[in-house]
């Protein structure tokens, strides 16, 4: 079909053919080469199916005549069926590709937008066999039919239970599990768990499913790890309410709270790439040395009340931030949870995280207390390090306790050598599978224009999956798209930070706002973060394409920007919370969408390694947070009245250029 391509391109130069002649006959010619794959699809499942049958008769009769020997040997057969059909749902996965890279090149060709007609067309038609491709109704039954007679042909013990009983208990099987992650790939729809999970970012490796690898995971240390992340995110969160108090009671202006609450993003910057590093060879020690260090930042936190220095003060928060193990947190889910599980870790990691958010300003509101003992200090200010620093500590002797340091996948690997064969059949398999994808050398002498795709997963296998070694080196890896999408997670990160970081400030000038209003309204926004992510996974990503999502979102929050200025007098509560919510709920509909596509352009090899994806996204995001509390404590010196106009102009700016920005890359790549 690319020699088609090249034709049609030829004929059109020099007058021999119309445009509208182009369009039929390509449509015509896509639609014979999926009627095809799917017509090939149901017959291989046809065969399938009848090999069920014929291994159905030989169960029955083991059933009457029990033999140990045959018994391994049929459960041995329906394996077989297994890794055939994970061979049928491989062929539709290239076939899948090839149809989108086709696609991609005829867009970039013609200047047309064939790709958005085609699709758009096809999508939702009756007849249509381009949804075949993507609808797994008879390799349900074969997956079904496979587990069930397995899971019949297991040593029950005298169990009378059948798979039905126990559908919280899934059959563990290695090909079943397999076959299983490759329908999940293959599948073009979003749910609310896959919405969370590349929420997290995540990334995974553009490659066969991984086998389950039980010597790695270890559930109580995944459990330590999201109340690692919990524990961060009410750290962050819990001074907000009280930043700006705090600040005055040192002798410094209430604006310094900016600093305060921006102290811990800028030691994030630095001890994510030094935590991201540290994870390549331990997970167990970079948690301890964050617990120790957040209870040491923490405790000086507290102590810089009765200290009276605002310098202890900001110690003790850039003590907090460089005890941040999110970078830890990420990489542990992705290096040494199952696959079949790790995208529900990756959204309990950004539930966890959410729940953090909204239970910070929560904790902070209900700790309106005063009281000395000895030469200590307990008040509002003060408490909220207090309370982190005992829970570190209860933390730190938890992770000590119960916390298992995974093997190293050296050592896994020479454990297991020997006795995986079902992993040199897959390895065997993928090598197979590949190898059509590889442009032989007449081919590339025929492509006279030279054009190529632009895929990651058209690198060479060894290229391809080693890991950035660099900044540098992974910032060169991103694609003009990709960097777009971390101008946008740069823009919302910041509008986010300004909104929640002035709030003390600006509702206490504005409305006389106490401590515990305060708190309500910050809990409340962030109890917003899961009901939106529900929304938007569950039915709005499945209604709209993600493109339209991420550009509505972003003229939603600069709508929201625009509502927040005080333009008019007086500026009303309705009008700063009903902005505020517009903006931030638009901003959580943005950062899903746009962590959502994140994870599905970035390259493979951002992955792995210290440079990875994650990293890169959360160093976006933590500058942005960064240069937002650097604005509201500049606008501090101008004066509170001035305070909230100055700190959104930069927000309005930065909304405005990511909406070019997107308009003109996704124009200009689609």
């Amino acid at each position: 079909m690319k020699k088609k391509v090249r034709h049609y391109s030829q004929q059109i130069k020099v007058g021999a053919i119309d445009r509208r002649h182009v369009l039929k006959d390509f449509s015509r010619m896509l639609d014979n080469q999926i009627e095809t794959i799917v017509l090939f699809l149901l017959e291989q499942q046809g065969l399938l199916a009848s090999r069920i049958a014929k291994l159905g008769e030989q169960h029955d009769a083991l059933l009457q005549q029990p033999d140990i020997s045959k018994i391994f040997e049929l459960r041995e057969a329906y394996r077989q069926v297994g890794r055939d059909l994970l061979k049928l749902l491989f062929f539709v996965e290239v076939n899948a590709i090839g149809l989108r890279k086709i696609l991609k090149k005829f867009d970039k060709r013609f200047g047309y937008r064939f790709t958005d007609y085609y699709v758009k067309t096809r999508a939702n038609h009756p007849y249509s066999q381009l949804q075949q491709v993507f609808k797994h109704v008879g390799i349900g039954a074969v997956v079904g039919a496979v587990s069930r007679n397995l899971h019949e042909l297991q040593d029950r013990q005298g169990s009378y239970l059948s798979i039905y009983d126990q559908p919280a208990l899934p059959l563990q099987d290695p090909v079943i599990d397999s076959v299983k992650a490759a329908v999940d790939r293959l599948t073009n729809s979003t749910n609310f768990l896959n919405f969370l999970g590349q929420h997290a970012l995540i990334l995974q490796e553009d490659m066969l499913p991984e086998q389950v690898d039980d010597q790695r995971y270890h559930f109580m240390s995944l459990v330590l790890n999201l109340v690692n992340t919990f524990l961060y995110m009410v750290n962050t969160y819990i001074i907000v309410p009280t930043a700006d108090d705090y600040s005055m009671s040192l002798g410094a202006a209430a604006t310094v709270c900016g600093v305060v609450i921006g102290a811990m993003a800028v030691a994030q910057v630095f001890s994510s790439v030094y935590f991201s590093a540290w994870s390549n060879r331990s997970y167990f020690k970079p948690l301890v040395f964050s617990s120790i260090v957040l209870f040491v930042g923490n405790t000086l936190y507290a102590l810089a009340y009765d200290l009276n220095s605002i310098w202890v003060l900001l110690i003790g928060r850039l003590f907090c931030g460089l005890g941040s193990a999110r970078a830890v947190n990420r990489r542990y889910i992705s290096d040494c949870v199952p696959l079949k599980i790790r995208m529900q870790a990756s959204a309990a990691f950004v539930s966890a995280s959410a729940l953090g958010m909204a239970c910070g300003p929560a904790l902070a509101g209900l700790l309106q207390t005063h009281f000395k003992i000895y030469k200590l200090t307990f008040n509002q200010d003060t408490l909220p390090g207090w309370v982190m620093a005992i829970a570190w500590l209860l933390y730190l002797i938890w992770l000590w306790i119960s916390f298992r340091e995974p093997a190293r996948e050296d050592e896994v690997s020479s454990v297991q050598e020997g006795s995986n064969s079902r992993t040199a059949v897959n390895d065997a398999l993928e090598k197979g599978l590949n190898q059509p994808l590889l442009i032989s050398a007449e081919d590339k002498r025929e492509d006279e224009d030279g054009d190529q795709d632009i895929d990651e997963s058209e690198e060479a296998p060894e290229e391809s999956r080693r890991p950035a070694t660099s900044i540098r080196s992974a910032y060169q890896l991103l694609t003009p798209s990709v960097k777009v999408q971390l101008l946008i997670y740069f823009m919302l990160k910041y509008a986010m930070e300004i909104l929640l970081s002035e709030s003390s400030v600006v509702t206490t000038y504005y409305f006389s706002w106490n401590t515990s209003k305060v708190a309500i309204f910050l809990a409340c926004l962030g109890l917003t973060v899961l009901p939106v992510n529900i929304l938007v996974g569950s039915y709005i990503s499945n209604m709209f394409e993600d493109r339209l999502i991420l550009l509505v979102s972003e003229i939603v929050v600069c709508i929201g920007i625009v509502m927040s200025f005080h333009m008019f007098n007086p500026y009303s509560v309705i009008q700063y919370v009903s902005s505020g919510l517009i903006m931030f709920v638009s901003a959580e509909v943005l950062e899903g969408v746009n962590l959502s596509l994140l994870s599905r352009v970035m390259s493979s090899r951002l992955s792995r390694g210290t440079y990875n994806g994650g990293l890169l996204s959360t160093e976006a995001g933590t500058l942005a947070r960064v240069v937002a509390d650097a604005t509201i404590t500049l606008a501090g010196y101008l004066g509170e009245s001035r305070l909230l106009n100055i700190t959104l102009l930069p927000s309005l700016v930065i909304c405005v250029s990511s909406i070019i920005a997107t308009c003109y890359t996704y124009n200009s790549l689609y």
